[in-house]
């Protein structure tokens, strides 16, 4: 018998309409989307639909999507890039201990190249404190980045509060919510970060791609030299075959996530349930 998997906050098998958005792109649209030519024009339109889809998902200006390798890029450009283009204002950061390694692990190389990090802890249900984060704040605090659902236990972080606290002291704010998008709403302006970083394959997009909101006004450091793409934020050729899955799930995650979200629901209760009849104690 096929084993049942029950591993979808480590990675999501590929949606069939996923797929089959991308099946084109491995055959007959090969094209280069900074060629001029017809065929880079095509790579360029899929590109550019794939985006507006990705920020219909997030409720961000298509302009302020930036495509990456995956989430762990994204966090990087987050972290290094914001912290390396404003640290002549300041040097500390602040995160939790519960984050992704993709978030810690670059604290910890922040940290080892001049910059000041606390990590704060969380409670039994693992929740960060407003009023630790309020404490934790410095003159020279630059950056505040905390997960905005967990990939343990799913707690969904006070994003929210965290955020208007920070805009009252000048403070930019980074969220990953590669476990968030496509499971519950996930909105940027309504949240009021900075910046937030997802990953494909966590909502039935392939593995190898991601995106960065990046707030208009932002400006980060850059961290891959090259040609001009992505606007002159990230050089490399597009991805364009995966970005067209990662578009598509965007795509089908906006017009399902409401009874998503019911059924992630009823199946949590139904497991729940079942656990505390069989093992009461």
């Amino acid at each position: 018998m096929k084993p049942i998997y029950l591993d979808y906050n480590a990675t999501t098998p590929i949606h069939p309409d996923v797929a089959e958005a991308m099946l084109p792109f491995l055959r007959e649209e090969f094209g280069n989307p900074s060629s001029s030519h017809w065929y880079g024009r095509r790579a360029r339109a899929a590109v550019d639909t794939a985006r507006a889809q990705v920020a219909t998902l997030l409720g961000c200006d298509a302009d302020e999507v930036v495509f990456t390798s995956g989430g762990s890029e994204a966090n990087n450009f987050a972290l290094k890039g914001y912290a390396l283009a404003h640290r002549r204002r300041g040097n500390h950061i602040i995160t939790t201990q519960i984050e992704h390694p993709a978030v810690l692990e670059v604290c910890a190389w922040l940290e080892a190249n001049g910059f000041d990090i606390t990590r704060l802890g969380v409670d039994g249900s693992g929740a960060v404190s407003l009023r630790d984060v309020e404490c934790a704040i410095r003159p020279e605090t630059i950056l505040i980045t905390v997960m905005l659902a967990n990939n343990e236990v799913g707690t969904i972080e006070p994003l929210g509060e965290i955020a208007q606290l920070a805009r009252t002291r000048g403070i930019a704010v980074h969220t990953d919510a590669a476990q968030a998008v496509g499971k519950i709403p996930v909105r940027v302006r309504e949240l009021g970060v900075d910046l937030l970083s997802a990953a494909g394959h966590k909502l039935y997009a392939p593995k190898g791609i991601g995106a960065l909101y990046v707030r208009k006004e932002v400006r980060l450091e850059i961290l891959i030299h090259g040609a001009a793409h992505e606007r002159g934020r990230r050089a490399g050729t597009e991805n364009v075959l995966e970005i067209v899955g990662l578009g598509k799930a965007c795509e089908i995650a906006a017009a399902d996530c409401e009874e998503n979200q019911r059924h992630l629901a009823r199946t949590r209760d139904r497991l729940q349930r079942g656990i505390l009849s069989h093992f009461p104690s």
